[in-house]
């Protein structure tokens, strides 16, 4: 499959890959670990917007796409376009207030806005909780999307894989800290675009496709190209379009789309210049990741139906891989099939590119919660800047091993997207309003996680086993929310609220004010249609 001017790409992008975070380890060396965690906050907002959508971007991007578009088409994304009202919401109220709180990581708010016993235990059980068991799903999600791939491309087993992934990704995201990887990222995201083209351009150049006339009007895309679900369609419209938009987006915690911002978006603001740096660099990504991002692999999404349009043809493209492996989201995996030596190499680079960029941002996130949130906030309060670092690198060691482990028994890309949402479904409210509403305390937030961890449990695994009823995803996710929400809200009206003077020093510490927010909301409201404007403007263009 492979030629020597695919190898030297190949050789080219790894010698590109580890250069970069080895220069910015010699830059940062002996800064201590504000620069390893927090780069001492130097980064340009085109450089963080950059770096959060290759930190989004993931060999699994392209597998769950395509596996969306050929089975609902494209108005399917809407379960996860719908998430774009959160990031812009980020971009214009929330990042201000979380570069103006000075956090560490957005773990350790906890005990800025909190205090006592259970701001402690909130901090460490979040740290662990995300740090650790969300983050583990979400790597082993995407690892997934890498094995579906790679065996693909190489032909050798889901072990070397998961080998080669795990050593690639400790060297370049432990050499430098954060700095580094935010370098990488910029490079990494190029190269991920370029292999997304590569693939667009043969698959619609591919016989069984004919062209991009011929692809835009056959019966079987034009099927699939409209942007909203039909009205005649009301599962669909349910399902895909009303219960996101009206209220996944602000409802639910999803790693990279929290509402109010969190993870390794948070960790990327917390790197900006100022605080104009962090909301440009949210806003950049924003319009990166929905917008412009996704198109490429839209298209090779629709050139897929018309060469592979059942299960059965792509198993026969690819009858080295375990038949258990084969759904849509096998489809793209087929597609590099079809991309000719000499180019394919490029295609290679850009998935490993995908897979490196998100896995290193979820070890980065994770070493980050377990050496400031666990370590030296549980373990050991005097530990120096040398020991945290070496702490962080051992905890990214821990978890890419785990992820590596728990990825064959993730089914499929958009199951894995699933069980994340779930997981988070109910508590995003919280994370609106905890910076305003001063009733929620600490209680609140801990009743919120274990009951929508609980709840996902049983109507993921559970439920399936004791009914013969089943649910729909959307059933199990408005009753997970209905049922985090009420026990939520109880706990916070039977627990006292924080001090007052712990209240009084984080509203002076964030100065959330009334006014900024309301110019926030149309901002929010406005950009949020300017960009939903412009990717149905897309779609209607590509169908011309």
């Amino acid at each position: 499959m492979f030629n020597y001017l695919d190898y030297i790409v190949i050789a080219a992008f790894f010698l590109v890959l580890l250069l970069i975070p080895a220069l910015a380890a010699m830059k940062s060396r002996g800064k201590g670990a504000n620069e390893y965690f927090k780069s001492a906050g130097s980064m340009p907002w085109w450089l963080i917007g950059f770096s959060m959508v290759a930190a989004t971007t993931s060999t699994n991007s392209a597998n769950l796409f395509t596996e969306i578009i050929r089975r609902d088409g494209l108005y399917g994304n809407w379960a996860w376009w719908a998430f774009l009202l959160t990031g812009m919401l980020t971009v214009f109220i929330y990042s201000k207030l979380w570069v103006r709180s000075g956090a560490t990581t957005d773990i350790s708010f906890y005990e800025l806005r909190y205090s006592g016993k259970p701001a402690a235990f909130l901090r460490g059980f979040r740290a662990l909780y995300l740090g650790v068991i969300y983050n583990l799903v979400v790597m082993a999600t995407v690892l997934l999307g890498a094995i579906k791939i790679g065996v693909v491309l190489f032909g050798v087993p889901a072990w070397v894989i998961l080998l080669v992934t795990g050593v690639v990704s400790l060297v370049y995201s432990c050499l430098s800290g954060i700095r580094g990887t935010i370098y990488t990222d910029f490079f990494l995201f190029t190269v991920v675009m370029i292999g997304a083209f590569v693939v667009m351009h043969f698959a619609v150049r591919h016989p069984a496709v004919g062209g991009w006339s011929a692809m835009m009007s056959n019966p079987d895309v034009v099927s699939r190209l409209s942007f909203f679900p039909p009205m005649s369609n009301k599962d669909a419209l349910i399902a895909i379009f009303i219960i996101p938009v009206a209220v996944q987006w602000w409802n639910v915690w999803y790693s990279g789309s929290e509402p109010g911002g969190g993870g390794y978006i948070v960790q990327r603001m917390l790197t900006a210049k100022s605080p104009g740096h962090a909301v440009g660099g949210t806003l950049f990504f924003n319009v990166l990741n929905y917008a412009l991002r996704p198109w490429p692999w839209y298209i090779a999404a629709f050139a897929s139906i018309l060469i592979f349009p059942n299960l059965e043809s792509i198993g026969a493209a690819l009858p080295g891989v375990d038949p258990a492996l084969i759904g849509d989201d096998m489809a793209y995996p087929a597609l590099i099939k079809i991309v000719p030596n000499g180019w394919v190499g490029i295609v290679a680079a850009s998935l490993m590119g995908a897979l490196f960029s998100t896995i290193a941002a979820q070890i980065s996130m994770g070493a980050n919660y377990v050496s400031n949130d666990i370590w030296k906030r549980f373990i050991h309060k005097d530990a120096s800047d040398r020991e945290m670092i070496w702490v962080a690198r051992g905890a990214s060691l821990l978890l890419i091993v785990i992820g590596c482990v728990m990825a064959p028994f993730i089914g499929s890309a958009k199951s894995g997207f699933d069980l994340m949402v779930q997981i988070g479904a109910g508590t995003g409210a919280i994370f609106l309003l905890r910076w305003f509403w001063m009733r929620i305390n600490a209680w609140t937030e801990i009743v919120a996680m274990c009951v929508s961890f609980l709840a996902a449990i049983f109507f993921q695994i559970i439920w399936p086993l004791i009914s013969s009823t089943p649910l729909l995803f959307w059933e199990k996710l408005l009753w997970t929310i209905a049922v985090t929400t009420v026990c939520w809200l109880a706990a916070t009206f039977l627990t006292k609220p924080e001090k007052p003077e712990v209240i009084a020093n984080f509203k002076s510490l964030v100065r959330a004010d009334g006014r900024d927010v309301g110019k926030g909301l149309l901002k929010m409201f406005f950009a949020s249609i300017g960009i939903f404007a412009i990717m149905w403007g897309i779609s209607k263009l590509i169908a011309l």
